[in-house]
C-alpha cells in the first residue's frame, strides 16, 4: 500500500558530496519515524540516520558532523546530505517508515515499509 523510492545514489571522490532522497507514495495516512540504513558488501544493514515526524534527529556516531538528514512532509520525502564522504561510506544506502493509513470502512493499518536501496561507491 505504500513504497518508497530512493535516488541520488553514485560514485563520488573521497571528501565529496551526495544528496540521497526518499519519497513516499501510495495510500498514506501519516508517516511517522523515517530513517536511512546502510549496507556495505558483506557486512549487517544498520542504522545511519533517523527524523521523527516532528524533527527529531538521530545519528550513527560515524557520520555526525558530516550527515543531515531531513525531512518534508508535505512531499512524504526524507533526504539525506552526504557531507566529506569517506571511503567507507560505501554501501547501499535504503530508507524504510513508518506509515498508517485508514481502509475503507476507518479501521488503521499501521506498517513498516523500506525502500529498494541506492548505491553509494566512495572511490577516487
Amino acid at each position: 500500500q505504500v513504497q518508497l523510492v530512493e535516488s541520488g545514489g553514485g560514485l563520488v571522490q573521497p571528501g565529496g558530496s551526495l544528496r540521497l532522497s526518499c519519497a513516499a507514495s501510495g495510500r498514506i495516512s501519516r508517516i511517522n519515524d523515517m530513517a536511512w540504513y546502510s549496507q556495505a558488501a558483506g557486512k549487517q544493514r544498520e542504522l545511519v540516520a533517523a527524523i521523527t515526524s516532528g524533527g527529531g534527529t538521530n545519528y550513527a556516531d560515524s557520520v555526525k558532523g558530516r550527515f543531515t538528514i531531513s525531512r518534508d512532509n508535505a512531499k512524504n520525502t526524507m533526504y539525506l546530505k552526504m557531507n566529506s564522504l569517506r571511503p567507507e561510506d560505501t554501501a547501499v544506502y535504503f530508507c524504510n517508515a513508518d506509515y498508517i493509513y485508514y481502509t475503507d470502512t476507518g479501521e488503521p493499518v499501521v506498517g513498516r515499509t523500506w525502500g529498494q536501496g541506492t548505491q553509494v561507491t566512495v572511490s577516487v
